[in-house]
Formats: C-alpha cells, sequence, structure tokens
C-alpha cells in the first residue's frame, strides 16, 4: 500500500509540475502585436538578405534605352522627339546591349554599348576567400558612370540610357577601345580607353568633338559615379572596416570618409577619387581637376540584421563631380585605377595615391614608409611571410631592447625603495602634503626620478601604433599562410562556435589567446615589479592587469592574425629579456647600496625643485593657520 501511495503521490507531483509549467507558457505566449512585429523583423531580415545577396540589383537604375530601325521614319521622329540629335547614335548598329572586352596579363575589362562604362572589371591574378574570382564591377550591376547633360533644345539626357559605338585598335603594345555617343559620322561624345600590358592603370579620355551647338552652356553638366563594394574576404565586418572613399583636392591634400557613413561631403579641386575596398580599389584620376565633388557612403554591411557570413556587399560609393566646358566642349584627360590597394603599386604612380593605404598619421605613417614596409619587403623577399614577422619582430625587440632595461632599471629603483615609501604613508597618512614632501625629498636624496619608468613605455607606442596600423594593410600577408593561420591578413581559426558572442565572434582564434596569455605574463612581471598599496584615487593595477589581456583576447579575435602573431612574439620576447635583466644583469643588492650611498651625498636641487618645495611648504603653511 506504501508502494501505491508513493506512486500516486508522484504521479499527482507530476501533474502538477506539468501543470504549472502549461500555465507558465500560457501567461508568457506572446501578444497579437509581439507576434505580428517578430514578423515583421523576420520579413525585414529576409528582405535585406535577398538584396544583399543578390548585390542590391536596383542600385543601378536604367531606364528604357531607344533603339529604332533606321528605315522606319516613324520611330525615327519618336526618337528625334526624345533625343534630339541624339537620335542618330539609337538608329546604328551598335545600339544594342553588348560588351567589348579589352584586357592584359593581371587585368580584365568588359565596356557595355549602353552607357559606354565598365560593367565588368576582373582581378586576373586574384581569388576571394572562397575560392571566387575577384570583381570590383560585375555583370554592371554594383557601379554606374553617367554623364547628365542638358541640350540647347532643352532636353535632359543621361548618356547611361544611350548607346556608344566600339572600336578597338592598337597603339604598340596598347589596347585602345573608343565609344563614340555620336550626333553624326563627325560629331560625338568619345570614352577612349587604353589598356597597357601588365598595368592596373587605365588610360581613360572623355572628350567631345562637333557639339557646341548640341550642349547647353547655361546646364550644369553632372559626372556621377556610382559603386558598390562587393565583399572579398573571410570576414565582412573587417574587411568593412577598411572600407571608405579616399580622395585627393586642393593640389596635395589628402582625406577620407571613414569607416562611418558620409553623407553629402563637398571638396574643392579634387584630383582624384577612390572607392576602398579594404585591399581592392578603384580609382578615378583626373589631370584637370574638378572644381568641385560631393561624396556619400552608406556602410549596407553595418545597416542590416544579417550574420557576417551572409553579407555579400560591404558599402554603397557616390560621388559627383560637376564638369565644365572649353570652347563649347568636353576635354578631360583621365585614368582608372582597378587594382589592390598595394603600398608599392600604388606608391609607384607618383599620384599620391599610396594615400589610400592606412599606414597611420604623422610619426606613425613616416616609420611605416621608411622603415617597416622597405624592411619587411627586404624580409619577405627570402623567407617565408610568417617566418618574416617572426624574424622582424625579435629585430624589433632587440633594438627596443635599451628602452626596456632602463624602464625595468627605474622600477628596480622603486622596488628596493618601497619599504621606505610604505614607512613615509604610514608615517604622514592623515597628511597628503607631508607625505608627498617628504617621497619627493626621497626620490631626490636617493637620485630615482619615478617618471624614468614611464618615458621608455611612452617611447615604444609609435613602433606600437605603427606597426597596429602596418599589418592590417599588409597587402602581401593576404591569403599567405603560417601554421594554423590560412591568412595572415583576416583572423586565424582553430574552433567555429554554434553561436556568436557579442564583440567575439563566432569563431576561437589561437594567436589572440596567446598573446592575451603573454601580456598577462608581462604585466605580472612589471606590476609586481611597482606594486604597492592602493592608494585612494588611483587606478587599480591588479584590475588593469586582468583588463588588458582580456581586451586583447576581444578586440583582436577578428583581426588579422599576423597583427596577433606579432604581438605573441614581441610580448614573447620581452619577457625574455626582462627575465635576462632581472636574473643576469641587475642585482638589486647593488642597486640598494648605490642608493643608499646617493642620499648620504648632499643633493643640490634645481630651480623648479626648489621652487615646487617651496609652494609645498606655503600650503603646509596656510593649512595650519586655518585649523
Amino acid at each position: 500500500m506504501e508502494e501505491k501511495k508513493f506512486d500516486l503521490n508522484s504521479i499527482i507531483g507530476f501533474a502538477l509540475i506539468f501543470g504549472i509549467i502549461v500555465w507558465m507558457f500560457y501567461l508568457n505566449q506572446p501578444t497579437p502585436e509581439e507576434i505580428e512585429a517578430e514578423k515583421a523583423k523576420k520579413e525585414q531580415v529576409e528582405s535585406e538578405k535577398k538584396t544583399n545577396t543578390e548585390n542590391t540589383k536596383d542600385f543601378v537604375t536604367e531606364s528604357e534605352a531607344i533603339v529604332v530601325n533606321p528605315k522606319d521614319s516613324v520611330a525615327l521622329s519618336n526618337a528625334k522627339s526624345q533625343l534630339g540629335a541624339f537620335a542618330y547614335s539609337a538608329s546604328l548598329s551598335s545600339a544594342k546591349e553588348e560588351f567589348t572586352k579589352i584586357e592584359n596579363e593581371v587585368l580584365s575589362l568588359k565596356i557595355n554599348n549602353r552607357g559606354g562604362y565598365i560593367s565588368e572589371a576582373l582581378l586576373k591574378n586574384f581569388k576571394t576567400y572562397d575560392s571566387v574570382p575577384v570583381y570590383l564591377i560585375k555583370d554592371g550591376k554594383n557601379a554606374s558612370f553617367n554623364i547628365n547633360f542638358g541640350t540647347t533644345d532643352n532636353r535632359i539626357l543621361n548618356t547611361k540610357d544611350l548607346f556608344f559605338e566600339p572600336s578597338v585598335s592598337k597603339n604598340g603594345e596598347n589596347t585602345v577601345l573608343s565609344m563614340k555617343l555620336k550626333v553624326s559620322d563627325s560629331k560625338f561624345l568619345e570614352y577612349r580607353y587604353e589598356l597597357k600590358p601588365n598595368e592596373y592603370m587605365v588610360d581613360f579620355a572623355i572628350r567631345s568633338q562637333g557639339l557646341q551647338q548640341v550642349f547647353n552652356n547655361g546646364q550644369t553638366i553632372n559626372l556621377d559615379w556610382k559603386l558598390q563594394g562587393i565583399r572579398h574576404a573571410k570576414s565582412a565586418s573587417y574587411e568593412n572596416r577598411y572600407t571608405d572613399i579616399h580622395y585627393e583636392y586642393e593640389g596635395d591634400k589628402d582625406s577620407f570618409s571613414g569607416q562611418g557613413e558620409l553623407t553629402d561631403d563637398q571638396e574643392e579641386e579634387v584630383s582624384w577619387i577612390g572607392f576602398k575596398q579594404h585591399f581592392f580599389t578603384s580609382i578615378l584620376l583626373t589631370d584637370t581637376p574638378f572644381k568641385t565633388a560631393s561624396f556619400i557612403s552608406k556602410n549596407i554591411a553595418g545597416n542590416t540584421d544579417l550574420d557576417d557570413k551572409e553579407i555579400k556587399v560591404t558599402k554603397e560609393f557616390s560621388a559627383t563631380m560637376p564638369l565644365e566646358l572649353k570652347g563649347g566642349e568636353l576635354n578631360y584627360t583621365m585614368d582608372w585605377y582597378y587594382g589592390p590597394t598595394d603600398y608599392k603599386i600604388l606608391n609607384g604612380y607618383d599620384r599620391n595615391l599610396d594615400e589610400i593605404v592606412p599606414l597611420g598619421w604623422g610619426i606613425f605613417g613616416v616609420i611605416n614608409r621608411y622603415l617597416f614596409i622597405p624592411f619587411f619587403g627586404f624580409l619577405s623577399g627570402f623567407l617565408p611571410y610568417g617566418i618574416a614577422i617572426v624574424v622582424m619582430t625579435i629585430i624589433v625587440r632587440i633594438v627596443l631592447s635599451p628602452v626596456t632595461y632602463k624602464s625595468y632599471l627605474s622600477q628596480a629603483k622603486m622596488k628596493v625603495l618601497r619599504p621606505e615609501i610604505t614607512e613615509i604613508n604610514e608615517k604622514h597618512k592623515d597628511n597628503a602634503m607631508k607625505r608627498q614632501q617628504e617621497t619627493m625629498a626621497l626620490y631626490g636624496k636617493a637620485g630615482v626620478n619615478p617618471m624614468s619608468g614611464c618615458l621608455p613605455a611612452v617611447m615604444q607606442i609609435p613602433v606600437f601604433y605603427a606597426l597596429f596600423n602596418f599589418f592590417p594593410s599588409a597587402f602581401q600577408l593576404r591569403q599567405k599562410s603560417f601554421l594554423w593561420a590560412d591568412d595572415l591578413s583576416s583572423y586565424d581559426t582553430i574552433a567555429e562556435l554554434p553561436f556568436t558572442i557579442p564583440f567575439y565572434g563566432d569563431h576561437i582564434s589561437l594567436f589572440p589567446i596567446l598573446a592575451s596569455i603573454a601580456i598577462f605574463i608581462y604585466m605580472m612581471m612589471t606590476t609586481g615589479q611597482t606594486m604597492q598599496t592602493q592608494q585612494p584615487g588611483m587606478p587599480n593595477m591588479k584590475f588593469i592587469m586582468y583588463l588588458s589581456p582580456l581586451m586583447m583576447l576581444f578586440f583582436f579575435n577578428n583581426y588579422a592574425s599576423g597583427l596577433s602573431l606579432y604581438y605573441f612574439i614581441s610580448n614573447l620576447i620581452t619577457i625574455g629579456i626582462m627575465l635576462v635583466i632581472k636574473n643576469v644583469i641587475i642585482d638589486e643588492d647593488k642597486i640598494h647600496a648605490k642608493i643608499q650611498e646617493n642620499k648620504k651625498k648632499p643633493k643640490k636641487q634645481g630651480k623648479f625643485q626648489t621652487k615646487m618645495k617651496e609652494l609645498m611648504e606655503q600650503a603646509e603653511q596656510q593649512k595650519g593657520k586655518k585649523k
């Protein structure tokens, strides 16, 4: 009977628990409004996914082009009423959606009869992270190049809706493509492309002939260039961080849009515009600077709920420049660059294009340009890229070792003085002014400068920040493997997570973990050397000691593995150098003896120290009077 009673009680208990669970689900079920909101959110995400996956096909808006049969007088008359003099171009055999291909060893371009602009730009020698050819423009869906102009018969026309007639020829080894938007056989607007062997730079010209009576002088002629960045890297968010607009203006000044969005920014006398997609860039250059240029940058990848893996495009760029007529005609000599964001290549054109590579401002950029770039180029010329990073790191740390020695020596002196400083703090724990006076007096007698430990660290900041800019910008590291990292320009992966951790990601990178461990050990050594009793209002050094490696772990999990490799090796070498300094070079007993000897010598104070002492004494006296 007891067993049956137990079974019955168990059944009743389970039933109650089940009932409570059902009741809780009932109470917490979403309201109709919440269901509708969730449905709307899912629809929005699906819409974004579809839009992003298709590279936003509506990015390039096209109106219906007019094509006429020259024998059809009615159609020709209708075309003239809409296109005016340019109806002639719509009656030619070239008035159809056809493409002319020009290519060399490194670059392949397709130019559309309609609009006369580049509808495909393929870089032959590169692949994306998933082994797909690198397109800067693909199928004409992510780029547009258009001249909007008025005519003397009060029409507003767009070249992107009109048909050009192609003609291919040779200029020595160069391939020349002439695209002419004709009013007659001898009157036209021409886009001229000239492609040289093994070159990413394409000579380009916009000129008109015999159109003085066609262009409306009183109407602004605008050149509009748009491009949507196609994703090329493993991490879309990381690539997006280095995707932005760069431009040169007023002679040799340069600027960029940065990571955020840009709304109708405007500059004068613009000589080139670059739409940078981290490791690949599209640039329009002109020998006749645009009088003004306005820029727009929209952050597509950053304004979506899509997962990083689903993002297909990064940012959307737009530039608008007014063109000036000279003698009633257009005549601009330009260039197109479609190629890698490689410092060596861009610097070789002597057009200030190397500014597109983010090497850092001021002294940081100088260090990269004249030290790290040539030095790493030398090492990587005969060493694998990963080994080159390790060797460069070792040499940099050896060069900086005297700075490390001075820093550690200062810390050792402070450690020797710690008992006396503690005694002063205890003696004057209720008098901060007196405590400060005696501490400074002790430092003066011992010949110790408490700031000398900070100065070496400050001296290393330019090197640290220069390398922080160097590794994410080093094109040479792209898709170069080392140990478990398959791409030193992107994050390494030792494990994929089934979920995403905010600020960390959906994967685990090993190099940042090793770098974090190394920096933690380093901070334990340095912090332990100088650790004193926590002073009120002062930062908690133990907290900083734990926080810094944690920040390194999170921040660098999505960064270039080459950078994490550098910091890991750098901290490892620094730890080794400090152990040698501590156990072999520095003798704390000798330091203590020397400090005691210095304390016995009369110390002549400088004017600044004397003045500070007087001020502190006056403040102490004033404090005594108030009491």
